[in-house]
């Protein structure tokens, strides 16, 4: 039943029950059980075969796979470093330090969207990061969690897909480079042909200044202006009953020893850490060519990570160890207590991820992407709507599948070849708009795990981030599909980009006389 239109019926089932039910691993498991039964016509046990396989290649796919198994330690070492900043008293030091410079939720709000651009070098990396720095100053400044996985996951993958210097960039410039690769029409590189495709995406540009509104206006909707009303007028950041992935459930010691450094320094060597082996994987691995490009296209993102928290777990726990002589709460006993806190705290992030992968592993197999890429391949559809048709399969296939990387793999060649034959001059256009699609439906998606590790680092529950953000995401994918039917009839990026502007203009004008949830809740009081 491969690349029919069964092979749509597992994620259909996951994201349907995860939507009705709130309880993720539970919607993820039955579409991996849904997904075998498929993929083997209802075999029973070539079902529990399929079923070992697609945990087994998480961690072992002809061999150590060290892609998966590198992130799952990773976010395990961020859970520790959270551990012990707390343990220390750094995350405390560190919202009491903001908050004299930060005078406003405002502030903390813009601090949060301006983190979450500058850390551009790759969304798991930025989703985890911006989290354990912006945390303590939206929590005092009564943000809610779900407002917090918004801006995180918002300027992430948004960031990293137009940006060259990422794991994303890099990835997407080897994949132009073999689209343009014996075109004699083409008259400008890989690289040339990213940078220019870059203002043409549109989603890109109408999330991250929807981004910018939200956190300056304070304007909400849905259910994330329940979010924020609870915050304000109760202090409820999240919702108590729900499972939130990385939160700590260990009571630590409270003392007045904390210092910002027990935080920010962590954090930085983590930072550091990272990008400098990000530096040094890409450089070994492009043949020692000092090519930054080539670098970022050759680098290992995972190992880079581990290396990176595995920097930041030391220092975390020196810094600990050094307040042993004044901090009468500080003993060895809680060493052990604090690793063992912080491992726990991510498992159910782990989990989701694990389950999240193995759902996306059967419907590889399943060829659901190949599948949505052949109706718009075989379909008779006029050139002029093919950008908007690519952006809107982009998000359907990431939206099911879970992964930007997957469907832009796929659709990205499937486009290029496309567009050469049937109307060249709308390339570079049809392959932003698969980019954009791709990063929309990843940011509707429930089982993606960039939603996942967004809704961890942010310390919100899962399904309440994906509920709240899906209004601000269909909103930007609706301005995102005008342009990009503007730009197929008209071929010119200015007037697709003024639409864009002119919507985004006319939208914000009539959102700004709403009134915000910071007045409502005062005039409730």
């Amino acid at each position: 039943m491969e690349n029919t239109i069964f092979s749509i019926l597992p994620p259909i089932i996951a994201i349907v029950m995860v939507l009705l039910t709130r309880r993720v691993l539970l919607s993820l498991g039955v579409g991996i059980i849904s997904a075998a039964l498929i993929l083997t016509s209802f075999a029973p046990v070539g079902t529990l075969q399929e079923l070992f396989t697609s945990f087994q290649v998480i961690f072992w796919d002809e061999g150590f796979n060290a892609y998966n198994v590198f992130i799952l330690l990773f976010l395990l070492l961020l859970g520790i470093i959270t551990a012990f900043v707390s343990l220390s008293g750094g995350s405390h030091a560190f919202a009491d330090w903001a908050s004299k410079r930060v005078k406003s939720r405002r502030g903390a709000k813009m601090l949060t969207v301006a983190l979450g651009i500058l850390i551009f070098i790759d969304d798991y990396f930025n989703a985890l990061a911006v989290g354990q720095v912006a945390r303590p100053i939206t929590d005092r400044y009564k943000v809610s969690r779900a407002k917090l996985a918004y801006f995180i996951d918002s300027t992430a993958a948004p960031v990293c897909v137009v940006s060259p210097v990422s794991s994303w960039g890099a990835a997407i410039i080897g994949i132009i480079a073999t689209i343009l690769a014996g075109q004699t029409f083409v008259e400008y590189s890989a690289l040339e042909a990213f940078l220019w495709m870059a203002p043409m995406n549109f989603y890109v540009i109408a999330a991250l200044a929807i981004v910018f509104f939200v956190a300056y206006r304070d304007v909400d909707f849905g259910e994330m202006k329940k979010h924020e009303v609870n915050a304000i007028e109760n202090g409820q950041l999240y919702d108590p009953e729900k499972s939130i992935p990385g939160e700590m459930k260990e009571e630590f010691p409270s003392h007045s020893h904390g210092r910002v450094l027990d935080l920010l320094l962590p954090i930085l060597v983590l930072v550091a850490g990272t990008i400098a082996a990000m530096l040094w994987t890409g450089y070994q691995n492009a043949g020692q060519q000092l090519d930054i490009w080539l670098i970022f296209e050759n680098t290992d993102v995972p190992l880079s990570l581990l290396v990176g928290g595995l920097l930041g777990t030391i220092t975390s726990i020196v810094l600990y160890l050094l307040q042993m002589n004044k901090n009468e709460t500080a003993n060895a006993g809680w060493i052990g207590k604090g690793i063992w806190a912080g491992i726990k705290s991510m498992m159910g992030a782990v989990l989701i991820l694990i389950f999240a992968w193995s759902l996306t592993y059967l419907i590889g197999a399943l060829e659901t992407g190949t599948y949505l890429a052949g109706i718009v391949s075989d379909g008779n559809i006029p050139v002029s709507v093919l950008p908007v048709m690519l952006f809107l399969l982009a998000g359907v296939m990431a939206f099911s599948t879970g992964t930007s990387w997957g469907s832009f793999g796929i659709l990205l060649p499937i486009a290029g070849t496309i567009m050469i034959e049937a109307a060249p001059e709308l390339l570079l256009a049809s392959l932003s708009a698969v980019l954009a699609g791709a990063v929309f439906g990843d940011h509707c998606s429930p089982i993606s795990d960039t939603t996942i590790l967004s809704s961890t680092g942010a310390g919100s529950n899962h399904m309440d981030h994906v509920a709240t953000q899906l209004p601000y995401a269909l909103t930007a994918a609706a301005i995102a599909a005008v342009g990009y039917l503007v730009i197929g009839l008209t071929g010119s990026l200015l007037w697709s980009l003024l639409a864009v502007v002119i919507i985004l203009t006319i939208l914000f004008v009539v959102w700004s006389q709403r009134t915000t949830t910071l007045e409502r809740a005062r005039n409730a009081q």
